[in-house]
C-alpha cells in the first residue's frame, strides 16, 4: 500500500451527524423496499429543514463481513442482525433537529411501509469527522461501512482515543478516497421510537462508533481488507473493540447536499 498521505496533510472537518440503521421489511422481495426507500421515502426525508447532507448507504444483500478474522473479536456479521442500509444525516447546527420535527413526524408514519426495524445512533456536535483523503472530484468506486462495539471494561474516552489513532493510521495508508468517522452517545430508544416498527437493541448488540471507507474500485477494497496493514490495525484494535462489522456498500446516494435538496440523487 502507498503511504503518500501523512497525518499532518489531512485535517478533518468536524460535523454534527447521526446514523439510522435500517432493516427492510421481509414480507416482500428485498428490492421492493430498497426501491421505496430511495424513492417515495427519500422525498419525505429530503424536505426536512436543517439538513446539511442526507445520504443513503445501501448495503449488499450478502454481507458476511469484510473485516479479517481477529482473535477475540466478532468479525462475522450475524445473519439475524445484518443491516440492509443506513441513513446518514449531517445537520447544519446543534439546533437543526428541532427545526425538522414536523417533517420527521411524516417520516415516522411512513417507516412501516418500508422498514421492520430502525435504530438511531447520534453523536455529540462536532464528533463526526470527514477526512479529505481523495483529490477534489475524485470518483469513489467502492465503499465499506464499519460498525464497532466497545469492549466491556474499556472506558468510552479510551475507546474514542483509539478510534482517532485508528483513523490516523487509515489516512496514512494512502489508498482511501473517502473517510468519515462517527462516535456515538449511549443509545436511547425514545430518540427514535417510531410506530409499528421494531427498535429492539440489546445492550450486547449495540455499537459505539462507525467508519465509512471509500476506495477507487471494488478490487482496491478487496485488496485493502486482505492486506498486512489491516491485519496489524485489527490486532491493535482488539483490546478496545469486541465486534467489528465491516459491510460491503452497494450504493451511496446523496439527496441533500450543502444544505439543499437535490432534484435527483447523486451517486
Amino acid at each position: 500500500m502507498s503511504k503518500s498521505l501523512s497525518k499532518a496533510q489531512v485535517q478533518p472537518r468536524k460535523q454534527f451527524a447521526s446514523s439510522i440503521l435500517l432493516w427492510v421489511r421481509a414480507d416482500q422481495p428485498r428490492e421492493t423496499p430498497m426501491g421505496y426507500w430511495k424513492g417515495p421515502h427519500s422525498k419525505i426525508i429530503s424536505a426536512t429543514k436543517g439538513f446539511q447532507e442526507y445520504r443513503q448507504i445501501h448495503l449488499a444483500g450478502v454481507n458476511p463481513g469484510l473485516w479479517p478474522t481477529t482473535r477475540g473479536v466478532e468479525t462475522e456479521i450475524p445473519v439475524e442482525r445484518k443491516i440492509d442500509g443506513v441513513a446518514e444525516i449531517t445537520f447544519q447546527s446543534a439546533l437543526s433537529p428541532l427545526r425538522g420535527r414536523k417533517q420527521t413526524r411524516l417520516a415516522f408514519k411512513d417507516e412501516v411501509n418500508v422498514f421492520r426495524r430502525t435504530l438511531l445512533y447520534l453523536g455529540p456536535p462536532n464528533s463526526s469527522r470527514w477526512y479529505e483523503v481523495g483529490e477534489p472530484g475524485e470518483h469513489v468506486g467502492a465503499r465499506a461501512l464499519i460498525y464497532l462495539r466497545r469492549r466491556d471494561g474499556v472506558r468510552a474516552v479510551d475507546f474514542r482515543k483509539h478510534i482517532i489513532e485508528l483513523t490516523s493510521a487509515l489516512v496514512g495508508t494512502g489508498v482511501l478516497k473517502e473517510l468519515r468517522t462517527q462516535t456515538f452517545l449511549p443509545w436511547i430508544e425514545k430518540l427514535w421510537d417510531t410506530p409499528n416498527v421494531a427498535h429492539d437493541n440489546p445492550a450486547d448488540q449495540r455499537f459505539h462508533a462507525s467508519l465509512i471507507l471509500g476506495f477507487a474500485d471494488p478490487a482496491a477494497r478487496a485488496a485493502f481488507f486482505k492486506s498486512p496493514e489491516i491485519e496489524s490495525l485489527s490486532d491493535a484494535l482488539a483490546p478496545f473493540a469486541s465486534a467489528v462489522h465491516a459491510y460491503e456498500a452497494s450504493e451511496a446516494l446523496t439527496f441533500v447536499k450543502d444544505g439543499a435538496a437535490l432534484p435527483h440523487y447523486q451517486q
